[in-house]
């Protein structure tokens, strides 16, 4: 019993101390050990001193993130509605290009970027399973074999003399060895949870990169149609200025049209064939890139497209649901990197705490090989040890920070992939609803305007000649094609880019004449 003068403090130390005690005595029993070795002495004295660290040291919570998502009302209702349908992944196909699935194909087999994702892959799972290997015993084989030979002398007056009386000695030896640390405070399989999430992160990273470099593939795709497009509304552009510049020139001879007419119509005329080389180099640098892309030379790539005004335009199915943040794979990502530096937080945890280690070795040992694995012949040792950091200058206690503050940083990183994922969806909705609108109106307006454009030839071939309305509807006329070549090539876009905010694992409706 404590004395009475020893105070709380001193009693409550000993109370600790004969826990440590009988833990220490229920783990290694007294049988465990020979008595010889006086092996549990050694564990009493571990125990007591595992025991007065644990009073002297406070240690702290790894406390587990709370996320509490915002879930828009839109999402949350559309999710009774709507539905993945078996997740479509090969979301490319809502575009009915024969072309862009190959290329998409073959984007998806030789990808720089996607192999090497796959490589980081492969070293996060070769770290899990170096983080795996500290739960379960090391074990080492020995073999030796000594040959030896010891001399014999004599000191007569001062003088050494040296004989070969010594006989030659053999020592085999066959013997292997084990330690291992128990877990008892789950550091090892907080780390490996660690490492295994972290894989699971670097997976999820992979399919972030997949995502992204198909993504860059349609759009590239798209724009070299669309670069295509436009060098050919240009070059019929020239065609057509060019008859009515001759037009024009007819009109001077007869002395019914100015030089003044037939320089503007002739400046145009110029402007049209200037602006074909860099739709030209638009092509070129689209096709060198999509050459990366699919991991090839540029001079191997075939695009064989020639018009975005032809090429479709998926439509997404109604009712988006809110299961959409289970398919990015940033935001799985993210989530699971969160729970990887969790579990980094609790083996920091466990790091206060004391480390038990066992060892142990047995074997065989003799001077000849006809003994060597005689009963006679064996030996073997068994220990156990604990050991526990007392003063460490606050090292542990700063790791702990550190991973805590890092948790904090990825909660962070977490919440903002769930908002970025909705915000890119909603982005991309309200894109694809306006440049529907859009395009419609600028066919409307291309309608309108090559009607203009055939009544001034008209006027013009009549002998009425109004020059400025004829260039005027004729740069109008030029440019409401362009436009809407880059508002068809803006509605595909977008679409691509509602697949990648959806994961590119939504479920597409096809809409006949978009």
């Amino acid at each position: 019993m404590p004395r009475e003068a020893d105070g709380p403090v001193t009693v409550e130390l000993e109370h600790r101390m004969t826990i440590g005690s009988r833990f220490m005595d229920s783990v290694f029993p007294a049988s465990f050990f020979d008595p010889a070795t006086r092996g549990t002495a050694v564990l009493r004295r571990c125990a007591l001193a595992m025991g007065a660290v644990l009073l002297a040291g406070c240690v702290p919570a790894a406390v587990t993130p709370k996320v509490a998502l915002d879930v828009p009302a839109a999402y949350r209702q559309a999710g009774k509605t709507g539905g993945l349908e078996d997740h479509a992944t090969d979301w490319w196909t809502g575009f009915r290009s024969g072309e862009l699935t190959r290329l998409i194909e073959e984007t998806e087999i030789a990808n720089f970027d996607i192999a090497a994702a796959i490589g980081r892959v492969e070293q996060a799972d070769a770290q899990a399973s170096q983080a795996g290997a500290a739960l379960l015993p090391s074990i080492t084989a020995n073999d030796s074999f000594t040959r030896s030979k010891s001399s014999s002398s004599t000191i007569n007056s001062g003088s050494s003399t040296f004989s070969s009386g010594g006989r030659p000695r053999n020592d085999l030896l066959a013997s292997f060895s084990a330690s291992y640390q128990l877990d008892f405070w789950g550091k090892h399989r907080a780390t490996l949870v660690a490492a295994q999430d972290n894989a699971s992160a670097t997976r999820w990273d992979r399919q972030t990169v997949t995502l992204t470099s198909l993504a860059s593939t349609a759009t590239t795709y798209y724009a070299i149609l669309s670069a295509r497009e436009r060098i050919a509304f240009a070059k019929q552009d020239v065609v057509d200025s060019s008859r009515v510049l001759k037009l024009i020139q007819d009109r001077v001879k007869f002395g019914t049209a100015t030089s003044l007419d037939e320089a503007q119509q002739a400046a145009l005329v110029a402007n049209l064939k200037a602006s074909i080389p860099p739709l030209q180099v638009i092509v070129e640098q689209n096709l060198a890139a999509l050459a990366i892309l699919l991991g090839r030379a540029p001079e191997r790539v075939v695009v064989t497209g020639k018009s975005v005004l032809d090429a479709h335009v998926p439509t997404i199915a109604p009712g988006i649901p809110s299961e959409v943040l289970t398919q990015r794979p940033d935001v799985q990502h993210a989530e699971a990197l969160l729970s990887s530096e969790h579990a980094s937080l609790v083996a920091a945890r466990a790091a206060f705490f004391p480390t038990i280690t066992l060892t142990a070795q047995g074997g065989f040992e003799s001077l000849a090989l006809k003994t060597l694995f005689s009963p006679a012949s064996t030996f073997y040792t068994a220990a156990a040890g604990l050991a526990q950091p007392i003063f460490d200058g606050g090292l542990l206690q700063g790791q702990f920070d550190q991973v805590k503050g890092r948790q904090d940083e990825l909660l962070a990183d977490y919440k903002k992939a769930v908002v970025t994922a909705f915000s890119d969806v909603d982005k991309a909705l309200a894109a694809l609803r306006l440049l529907a609108q859009q395009e419609e109106l600028t066919r409307q307006s291309l309608v309108a305007s090559r009607k203009a454009y055939d009544l001034s030839e008209d006027r013009l071939k009549n002998g009425v000649l109004d020059v400025v309305t004829l260039l005027q509807t004729e740069q109008t006329l030029f440019t409401t094609q362009g436009t809407l070549t880059q508002v068809r090539l803006s509605r595909l876009t977008q679409a691509v880019a509602l697949y990648q905010a959806l994961g590119g694992a939504y479920a597409v409706k096809v809409k006949s004449g978009s």
